[in-house]
């Protein structure tokens, strides 16, 4: 941060001509004209004080009325329990809330977790001064602060005329007349995010509508907010491009004469969209889109046709159907009629849960020769071969009506290729030898990777000698040299080759 301003001399002239010593002022006392104080200052402090209102993340009043009115959902309990629409009785402004987090009182340190200030830079835009000297950032985080309602508007306008971010999320604002209010008073706003607010069944009328024209990047997650609404969103926000509805319990889209060109980025994510003809209406509410996220939505099957599909999502990029409902590979191999798709997610669905990671992968991306990621990784050239030569293996033995339309194609490029065939280069670690020893011979399995020593620890029980009373010799079974003695109790079994079938050949020392 650069301070301005004249800094004080370390030596002022007196009226007598000598110079006096004078403490030069910090950085600090030139901006907030007072001494900084420590922890022990501000633990002091705390001590004496008397209680205040609450902050960010804790509501005034005790913590039991703070858990009891989030777990009414904003409403409070009057005393004959009837429900109470919230007001101001139990919440907060969004200037209280600002005034309160940036106030200069609360810098350098907050008492309270996670809640720090940043100072505006000197580069901030013109008409966006420290009023008051409020410390405002260019991004606000006012989540989980209790606010309901949007307070003065001329305050709003004129500490946040430089705001482009404000995170709003987890708050009690049900009424889009006091969202607008915020959001229609900064004008720079970019990033709107107003997840967890109850606005089920809040109605937004379209001169508030208006007031969101700017926003390009709008989050509504866990709202409960009505299709209607978001088509009035959209085409009033003539400069959209990215829309969050995740967590609302859709089960329909609503239809829309009305399209927003400008959307390129759609979650839909973890809603109750089953039906793929509720997905084709999203294709002429959005033409432009390029991203469409539907992870979790129990979609059960594409139905369209090629060439429908080819409209559809004429400039769709990217797809997310993780933890779908799909159970078909037709379903996947339509995803190719989508002319510009390159990257696909598809994890957790029915259809792959029978395969191993490995196969899941090949097989998906020798069905999708267009993408270029697929769960997030890569598809390298190297990778799509090898997958597209698999599944024409994979397939090979399967009767020709249940053959894939990929299969054809794919054998057309490569010819029809046989299994590999499986060599297993694993070192062996047991055989299976004939222990002959005088005249018993009793079939033994040995392991090959123990020394000489310890096999012969192993014998004693099957000849009823001691270790050292034996001499022990290998025979090869295919070989034409004779017995050889293993003699050297130090070296590794596995080091004569010994062979399933082979003998061990137990001879009594003699004294």
């Amino acid at each position: 941060m650069v301070i301005t301003g004249t800094s004080s001399c370390p030596m002022s002239c007196s009226q007598s001509g000598r110079f006096l010593k004078r403490p030069l002022a910090s950085p600090f006392e030139l901006l907030y004209g007072r001494q900084p104080r420590g922890l022990l200052d501000i633990a002091k402090e705390a001590l004496e004080e008397q209680p205040s209102g609450g902050t960010c993340g804790e509501d005034a009043g005790s913590h039991e009325g703070r858990v009891a009115n989030a777990e009414q959902g904003g409403w409070a309990v009057q005393r004959d329990g009837a429900m109470e629409p919230p007001g101001e009785s139990n919440g907060r402004s969004f200037v209280e809330v600002l005034s309160e987090k940036y106030s200069p009182d609360n810098f350098p340190l907050r008492r309270g977790p996670g809640m720090g200030v940043v100072v505006v830079p000197t580069a901030a835009p013109q008409g966006s001064p420290m009023k008051d000297r409020l410390n405002m950032p260019t991004i606000l985080v006012l989540n989980s602060c209790g606010i309901n309602r949007a307070g003065d508007q001329a305050e709003i306008s004129a500490f946040c005329a430089h705001v482009i971010e404000l995170d709003l999320s987890h708050n009690q604002l049900q009424d889009w007349r006091e969202i607008s209010k915020i959001v229609s008073n900064i004008p720079n706003l970019d990033f709107l995010n107003l997840s967890s607010n109850p606005l089920a069944g809040s109605r937004l009328e379209p001169r508030y509508a208006a007031g969101f024209s700017g926003v390009h990047h709008l989050v509504l997650n866990n709202t409960r907010v009505s299709w209607d609404t978001v088509l009035l969103l959209c085409r009033e926000m003539t400069q959209l491009e990215e829309l969050f509805l995740g967590l609302n319990e859709y089960r329909e889209v609503a239809s829309s004469g009305a399209a927003c060109p400008t959307l390129r980025l759609l979650h839909v994510t973890d809603n109750s969209l089953q039906d793929w003809a509720q997905v084709r209406k999203i294709g002429p509410m959005f033409p432009g889109l390029d991203t469409l996220v539907m992870a979790d939505n129990r979609l059960d099957s594409i139905q369209d046709h090629e060439d429908d599909l080819r409209r559809l999502f004429p400039k769709l990029r990217s797809i997310n159907l993780s933890n779908s409902g799909l159970n078909r590979w037709e379903d996947v191999e339509k995803l190719n009629f989508f002319p510009k798709l390159e990257e696909v997610r598809l994890q957790g669905v029915p259809l792959l849960q029978s395969y191993t990671n490995a196969e899941r992968r090949s097989l998906t991306v020798a069905q999708l020769p267009a993408i270029s990621l697929l769960n997030g990784s890569v598809v390298t050239e190297c990778e799509r071969e090898d997958a597209e030569r698999f599944f024409i293996r994979f397939h090979v033995d399967h009767p020709e009506e249940q053959l894939p339309r990929r299969y054809h194609s794919l054998v057309t490029k490569y010819g029809k290729l046989e299994p590999l065939v499986e060599i297993d280069l694993r070192p062996r670690y047991r055989a299976l030898v004939e222990v002959h020893c005088e005249d018993k011979v009793e079939q033994l399995s040995i392991r090959l990777d123990q020394t000489v020593a310890e096999l012969k620890k192993q014998l004693t029980a099957v000849v009823r000698r001691p270790s050292g009373g034996m001499r022990i010799y290998y025979i090869d079974k295919c070989g034409a040299f004779g017995p050889e003695e293993m003699k050297y109790n130090s070296r590794a079994v596995h080091s004569y080759s010994v062979q399933d079938g082979d003998q061990i050949l137990v001879v009594p020392k003699t004294k």
